[in-house]
């Protein structure tokens, strides 16, 4: 089945907003950041699993990590195949979550925040910074300003190809959009919140990267 931007926005959208969102709000309550995950079906975007960072259990269940760790313990009949499904990020996936997502077998991921809004917006910069250190190697004729220009990972590849939430609205026009950009702003306002309350009490779970 093919889904139109509209429908695939209006699935994310609605999904963040009724179940990601009051998820995250448990979460950051108990020390865990504001990232969050759903796996929907491709055949008709119902819901197979939501879930939300679990960093105080562990720091390696970020939010898509906890995500999947969720629909693989599903029983094989309740399960689809992954294939089968579309797996969407409230925040662009880390490098840990992108491998996630590969190893286990997702042809595609879209997302809401980009590596840029987690950094400036959230105040939470390991994306980037893990990108740019660990695998972000220069070559020796590339120049300083090459070298910043150059993509952190590759979003369409012979894995998955991936898209934001930003890129499915600017394929919309006049009220379509306008209702979608309101609706994206909505989420974010409600996210601004949840931040703040992260913020505020970050460092007291003993998450290695805070």
């Amino acid at each position: 089945m093919s889904w139109s931007s509209t429908q695939l926005l209006d699935a994310f959208l609605s999904t963040t907003s009724d179940q990601i969102i009051p998820l995250t709000a448990q979460g950051v309550a108990a020390g865990c950041k504001v990232f969050g995950a759903a796996i929907l079906r491709k055949s008709d975007l119902g819901v197979v699993v939501v879930a939300t960072n679990h960093e105080t259990s562990s720091p390696l269940l970020h939010g898509e990590i906890n995500c999947i760790q969720q629909f693989y313990a599903l029983p094989s009949d309740q399960r689809p195949p992954p294939g089968d499904c579309i797996f969407f990020a409230t925040h662009e996936p880390c490098s840990l979550c992108l491998s996630g997502i590969t190893w286990s077998g997702f042809d595609n991921h879209y997302f809401l925040f980009t590596y840029e809004d987690t950094r400036d917006t959230f105040n939470i910069p390991h994306d980037i910074k893990i990108l740019e250190e660990v695998f972000k190697v220069p070559t020796p004729s590339e120049s300083p300003q090459d070298y910043a220009k150059r993509p952190l990972y590759n979003k369409s590849n012979s894995f998955w190809t991936a898209r934001s939430v930003a890129e499915l609205v600017d394929d919309l026009h006049g009220e379509e959009k306008e209702d979608m950009e309101k609706r994206v702003k909505n989420i974010r306002e409600e996210y601004n919140g949840l931040s703040g309350v992260y913020q505020g009490g970050k460092g007291s779970a003993g998450i290695p990267l805070a």
